[in-house]
């Protein structure tokens, strides 16, 4: 029986959500028994592959490139789980929504700055005009909030998935 393919993503948030995967400690060892983990942070996979069973992605969507990468994980992907309340509801990234993000760059890099005084421009994505959740630019399968979601809903969200069950979350995640 093949392993399944599992990806983790960091769009824009703090890796709270990768700290408490990992968190879920010997766990891994069971996960990786049954799967492979072909994408993400802690793998040095430099392209998404194709026909992932799972992804979590973590955090808000909020430049040009988060777009690109979400809406190529999207169609690569069987499930697509937001995870973390930044992937959810865009939460601390979209802090920045009320300015445009030319204001923003002009306050963090021209204002704030000490030197240089201009905003960075080699290797630095557009910014969209809004950091927004996942679900808002593609299908989302299922929602896990949490900031960070604890170790054990993770952990409970992936064993199950990996069962091929849907995780019934009530009474195991809540938002903040």
């Amino acid at each position: 029986m093949s392993k399944a393919k599992v990806a983790t993503v960091w769009l824009d948030g703090c890796s709270g959500c990768h700290m408490s995967l990992l968190d879920i400690d010997e766990l891994l060892i069971d996960v990786l028994r049954k799967a492979d983990i072909v994408y993400g942070p802690l793998v040095d996979a430099q392209e998404f592959p194709d026909n992932v069973d799972v992804t979590l992605v973590e955090g808000a969507v909020s430049s040009q490139d988060d777009l690109r990468l979400v809406q190529k994980i999207r169609q690569r992907t069987k499930l697509l789980v937001s995870l973390g309340d930044c992937a959810v509801t865009s939460n601390v990234p979209s802090m920045r929504n009320p300015l445009q993000p030319k204001v923003l760059l002009q306050r963090a890099y021209v204002e704030g700055a000490d030197v240089n005084h201009r905003p960075p421009t080699d290797g630095v994505p557009a910014l969209l005009r809004h950091a927004v959740p996942v679900h808002e630019v593609v299908k989302v399968d299922l929602h896990v909030p949490g900031c960070p979601p604890k170790a054990d809903a993770i952990a409970f969200v992936v064993t199950e998935l990996l069962e091929s069950r849907k995780p019934d979350l009530a009474g195991k995640v809540k938002f903040g």
